[in-house]
């Protein structure tokens, strides 16, 4: 997990394996994913950084870079400007923060003389300046962004552009000053945590409320993990109570183990270590983790091959197959999506010329009413305001017939329009949800399901072409995010799995959640006990983080009982009207931010 002793330990790993190294190539992987080619000691090592939402992460990558060439966006060109030919000049990470600091100086020379690749040679003569630069990789769950400062701070681009309509705290612009993420205000820092202060800490607690999710709160830069390790050292138990160190003895044997948490900060001593059960990886740390003491382990010498083995045991994004593969099917279904939404407009235009054949009828009556006024070979008829044509070759009765006929051309090429229309409609509905899914699909295994998906779409299309069907597996049940009380919130990572979740996982009185008009995923919970509002909010987080309103700083989400749900007829999985809703404003949260990862 990417929580502050991580990344510390990768902070000394790339200082060891970067620092003096020359950047030889820039990429940018996917939308969210950069990689450095970097040069030292004879030896060339590939950095990856990714401020992917839901898998920010950082390591020294062994796949050999590659990317779409035509992917070319403003922060590649200055990393290509300010990076590539420069060299890696410090490699920090800031106290207790999931962010690393890769510093560059680059030589620009005289008389705009630049060198291929702005590269200096050991020939090369003293250059008139040495620029630094400054990449900021934050690793902080939705939020996580990678930055590009110059020298003094100021901001040349980022990954993820924040307006001040985004964030009115923390705008993140080209030109604006680069402002650290503001600390909270409610924690107290951990390396300087005596027992009494931790005793007084807390003592306000409920004794029954669990101590792993308090100290998360309650100390700067813990992590869920890191939290549950320490109270397992303290207490023998990760989820261990409050009761269990309510005496000032239990407080000052968790201090200690706290203290014994964090003492690799000071002592660099990293066991970069991956946790397996029945090789499903369950965690990978940079500390041993006694609390997974029955967890198979595999030790690894640095952090980047831990980081590696678990994105492959995991399925979580690799840094060029995954997101290639997955950029590929967004953009298939993108197109379909933008074919159907063009039939659809074409179906609305022609209601709309249909709609003038009642103005042909009403031209015909009026004719019929007023036959003994017309005379031959009149050209047009005044009527209330109204002026009808006529054509003088024909009498006013043939002239009233004409208008009838195309009349009755319209009605019948309009008849069955309604319906196709809200087929269209539900179609297009349901290809803007598969779309939007798709894009958030993380790991092989996920991307898969999607393309399984798009392919039976595809496959049950009236001008697919004729031929056996694909079959398709089951969808897969998706793991359950488990509240501090219990309670299972289950979600759809796909049409087939949003099916899954509510009509076979989901009880009838348990709750429902999608945001509200917008493309998304289906988010159950099923209660463990009375519902309870503050963990509704965080379904409803999760609804809004896993819909196509991910980047809004509010979406609204809309919950109601199970039983109120139903599927569409005739359309695609996933689809479903529903009623009796309440509707919740909320901002869109990942799960590791809500701390339920």
């Amino acid at each position: 997990m990417f929580d502050v002793l991580t990344i510390a330990a990768l902070a000394d790993e790339l200082a060891s394996r970067l620092v003096g190294g020359r950047i030889q190539r820039i990429l940018q992987i996917d939308d969210a994913t950069i990689g450095l080619e970097v040069y030292a000691e004879h030896q060339r090592s590939i950095l990856v950084a990714s401020a992917d939402s839901r898998n920010p992460r950082l390591y020294l990558s062994t796949q050999r870079l590659s990317a779409d060439p035509d992917r070319v966006t403003p922060l590649l060109l200055l990393l290509r400007k300010y990076a590539r030919g420069g060299r890696v000049a410090a490699v920090q990470q800031p106290p207790l923060e999931r962010i690393m600091r890769l510093s560059i100086a680059k030589p620009f020379y005289p008389d705009n003389r630049r060198k291929r690749d702005d590269a200096p040679t050991e020939d090369d003569e003293t250059p008139s300046e040495l620029v630094y630069t400054h990449l900021i990789v934050e690793l902080m769950g939705r939020r996580s962004n990678i930055i590009l400062t110059d020298d003094e701070g100021r901001i040349l681009d980022a990954i993820k552009r924040v307006t001040p309509d985004m964030s009115r705290v923390r705008p993140i612009l080209p030109g604006r000053p680069y402002v650290p993420p503001p600390p909270r205000e409610d924690v107290v820092d951990p390396r300087h945590l005596t027992a009494g202060a931790l005793h007084d800490l807390l003592r306000p607690a409920p004794p029954d409320e669990e101590l792993a999710p308090l100290l998360v709160r309650h100390l700067a830069g813990f992590s869920p993990q890191m939290a549950r390790e320490a109270v397992h050292r303290a207490t023998g138990e990760a989820d261990a109570p409050v009761r269990a160190v309510a005496s000032r003895d239990g407080a000052a044997a968790l201090a200690e183990a706290i203290k014994s948490v964090l003492a690799p900060l000071e002592t660099g001593d990293w066991t970069p270590s991956v946790y397996l059960n029945e090789g499903r990886a369950v965690a990978f740390a940079a500390i041993p983790l006694d609390h997974l003491a029955d967890a198979e382990v595999e030790r690894f010498p640095t952090m980047s091959p831990a980081i590696e083995r678990w994105l492959t045991l995991a399925g979580a994004p690799q840094p060029v197959a995954q997101a290639q593969r997955r950029d590929k099917l967004v953009a298939q279904i993108r197109s379909a999506r933008e074919r159907t939404a063009a039939r659809l407009r074409s179906l609305e235009e022609e209601r709309a010329r249909g709609e003038e054949g009642e103005r042909w009828r009403t031209m015909g009556e009026l004719i019929y009413a007023y036959l003994a006024s017309i005379e031959p070979g009149q050209t047009e008829l005044q009527v209330d305001g109204l002026t009808i044509p006529l054509d003088p070759a024909l009498s006013p009765s043939e002239n009233a017939q004409a208008y009838f006929e195309r009349y009755r051309k319209a009605r019948s090429a309009t008849e069955n329009l309604p319906e196709l229309i809200e087929a269209t409609r539900t179609e297009l509905a349901y290809l803007e949800q598969l779309e939007t899914l798709a894009g958030f699909a993380e790991g092989m295994d996920q991307v898969e399901q999607v393309r399984q998906e798009w392919e039976s779409y595809r496959d049950q299309r009236p001008d697919a072409p004729p031929g056996k069907r694909r079959r398709q597996s089951e969808p897969k049940r998706p793991k359950p995010l488990r509240t501090a009380r219990g309670d299972l919130i289950y979600i759809g990572h796909n049409g087939r799995q949003n099916d899954l979740v509510t009509f076979d996982i989901a009880s009838p009185d348990d709750t429902w959640l999608h945001a509200r008009g917008l493309p998304g995923a289906h988010v159950i919970v099923r209660w463990s006990g009375p519902e309870d509002e503050e963990v509704l909010l965080q379904a409803a987080a999760l609804a809004a983080y896993f819909s196509a309103g991910r980047n809004a700083t509010s979406v609204e989400v809309d919950a109601t009982a199970r039983r109120y749900v139903r599927k569409i007829k005739g359309a695609g999985p996933g689809m479903v009207t529903y009623r009796n809703e309440r509707t919740l404003n909320v901002r869109p949260t990942s799960p590791e931010d809500l701390g339920l990862a």
